[in-house]
């Protein structure tokens, strides 16, 4: 065996490997980290946001909005129900959301590394079983990887593609092969989902289904009633009760998800007492409405969680394959005409900031910085086509009166769009056709009817002709999932290690992919190439730029029409549900909440 290939072993009490470690060995460590080492040692005893001395028992109800007919959360088809991901399937490895990306030990007990990353072996523990009783093998993780590669989501497809080989010499081993050494796969495959072969035997996986799947995770499916709610109930048998990664976790015998038709009834289920927590999403009904009597009685705790990931990319997304929005000035235009400050004081009560870009309040954002030298390099001799602005990170988004009507905001609108060959004539805004620029705004809430009511009263103003329409559930996945739709509103959550669901997000395949996220229909080569270099940076500053470059080129691009966010998660909980006081990087966790007896 070359030195290239020599294969680094590492137990899980001595379970290690910082991804971009050179040849010599790292210090041991229980876990795997993207960059650097892992931040928790080997006698670790729980995560550190969780308590590993919480009380057992009792049901936590939560009010989900939209309906369900499915309960696989790994395929496109269906309205998938909530909780079944997280509570009822498991992965070689879990997430520690205390740290940018780590991984520690969850189904597997070790993994090893080769110098070169092309090779990676799993150890799966012996006592890990499915909630039917059956032990989970290396035939199950290379039947899940196999599985969702062909019939999963796109995500799926697009990771699990670059294994060129797997080998399973024993029941406990499984070695993944890749022809081209992507840092971020090993964190990738160890966090794939594991399925039990023997369930899907003769089965279609690609079909939605209510049928109570089989995993490995804390919980089992109870009664499942689609469009109307769904219980999870503990495995008392759950084989990984002592593992340390779940001390403080999966504290619930019973997870019961009730659905309703809107945040409305939703939000009067939790006044009434029929939920138990509720993460609140409209400003106005957390300043106006939460002054029912349980709240002032004090057995309400209403919070504002901080988080300390990169704030929530949301607007409205145009759709690029749509002729009207093809041309970027056209959607520079109506970002311009978008009045932040009149929705944030009217409709908002001045609870929001403007979201700028898709890393905005992180590190990894491009506001307000310049493109550095290694940022450069990837924009590539043309600069990425970016204007001086752009560049030195001098662009912001317009402010305006607050008016809603400023002119000066709305006639920089028509002049770019005038460079467009759109005119003001008697009948409207129109091309030299006489056509009139119209387009439609989807929703599927009357959270997203105000907003959007509200950008179509400000366009009017310049004579563009703007429908609002709303739709169910059901239609607004199936329409996100097709493409089809002028304009819908969108949410991207980034984190602070982002790899390859960028692809997934902004690559040029999704704009005839179906399934993807990238729902402006992005095909920017210098963002694809932004994208690679993040994949295959060699230290934290090159992978920085990489995705500060990606961050500009889409701000650039004016690819949505940017929204807004609280700097944290305004929540809600009644006074009997507990959780720790530490909280990971990205908020309000759930999994670590108790039923305070």
């Amino acid at each position: 065996m070359s030195a290239m290939k020599k294969i680094r072993t590492f137990a899980l009490a001595g379970f290690v490997i910082g991804l971009l470690a050179t040849s010599s060995l790292a210090a041991p460590h229980v876990g795997i980290a993207m960059h650097g080492d892992p931040a928790l040692k080997d006698d670790y005893k729980s995560l550190p946001y969780a308590n590993p001395d919480a009380p057992q028992g009792g049901t936590l109800r939560q009010a989900i909005t939209g309906t369900f007919d499915s309960v696989n959360p790994f395929i496109v088809k269906g309205n998938i129900a909530t909780g079944a991901r997280t509570y009822v399937f498991e992965s070689l490895m879990g997430r520690n959301y205390a740290e940018a990306f780590s991984l520690y030990g969850l189904l597997a007990e070790s993994i090893d590394v080769s110098d070169d990353r092309q090779t990676f072996t799993f150890k799966i523990r012996p006592q890990a079983k499915f909630s039917d009783g059956s032990p989970v093998t290396a035939a199950d993780v290379q039947f899940s990887m196999e599985t969702l590669r062909d019939h999963g989501r796109p995500n799926y497809t697009s990771n699990y593609s670059k294994i060129s080989k797997v080998e399973t010499p024993d029941d406990h081993t499984i070695i993944f092969h890749q022809q081209k050494a992507d840092l971020e796969l090993p964190l990738i495959m160890g966090l794939m989902p594991i399925l039990p072969k023997a369930q899907w035997a003769g089965k279609d996986f690609e079909a939605s289904t209510i049928m109570p799947l089989i995993g490995s995770g804390p919980y089992v499916f109870g009664d499942i009633k689609p469009g109307e709610s769904i219980t999870l109930k503990k495995n008392a048998d759950y084989w990984g009760k002592d593992v340390a990664f779940n001390k403080g976790l999966w504290n619930f015998d019973t997870l019961r998800f009730d659905y309703y038709k809107d945040a409305n009834t939703a939000f009067e289920a939790f006044k009434k007492g029929d939920a138990d927590i509720r993460t609140e999403t409209d400003p106005v009904r957390w300043n106006t409405g939460y002054k029912f009597p349980a709240v002032t009685d004090g057995k309400v705790t209403l919070e504002k969680v901080e988080q300390h990931t990169p704030a929530p990319t949301t607007g409205l997304a145009f759709n690029t394959r749509r002729k009207i929005f093809a041309d970027a000035k056209v959607r520079e235009a109506l970002v311009d005409a978008f009045d932040f400050e009149w929705a944030n004081a009217n409709l908002f009560s001045n609870s929001f900031k403007r979201t700028y870009g898709y890393y905005g309040g992180s590190s990894l954002t491009s506001q307000g910085k310049g493109a550095d030298a290694a940022e450069l390099k990837i924009l590539g001799d043309d600069k990425g086509g970016l204007r001086p602005a752009m560049l030195d990170g001098s662009y912001a988004l317009p402010v305006s009166d607050g008016t809603g009507r400023d002119r000066k905001l709305l006639r920089k609108a028509v002049d770019l769009l005038g460079q467009a060959s759109w005119s003001v004539k008697e009948n409207g805004l129109v091309n030299a056709a006489g056509e009139q620029l119209a387009f439609t705004i989807t929703i599927t809430n009357a959270d997203q009817e105000k907003i959007a009511l509200h950008y179509q009263r400000t366009l009017q103003q310049i004579g563009i002709k703007v429908e609002v329409k709303m739709v169910d559930a059901s239609q607004f996945a199936s329409l996100q999932t097709t493409y089809d739709y002028d304009m819908i509103p969108v949410a991207w959550y980034n984190s602070l290690s982002p790899g390859n669901e960028q692809t997934l997000y902004f690559g040029s395949n999704g704009k005839t992919a179906t399934g993807t996220r990238n729902y402006p229909g992005i095909a920017d080569p210098h963002i694809d190439k932004a994208i690679e270099a993040m994949l295959h940076a060699t230290s934290y500053e090159d992978f920085a730029a990489a995705v500060r470059a990606e961050d500009r080129l889409l701000v650039a691009g004016f690819y949505i029409v940017p929204f807004y966010d609280a700097g944290g998660q305004w929540v809600a909980r009644w006074s009997y549900i507990a959780r720790p006081e530490a909280q990971p990087l990205t908020g309000f966790e759930t999994t670590t909440l108790w039923y305070k007896k």
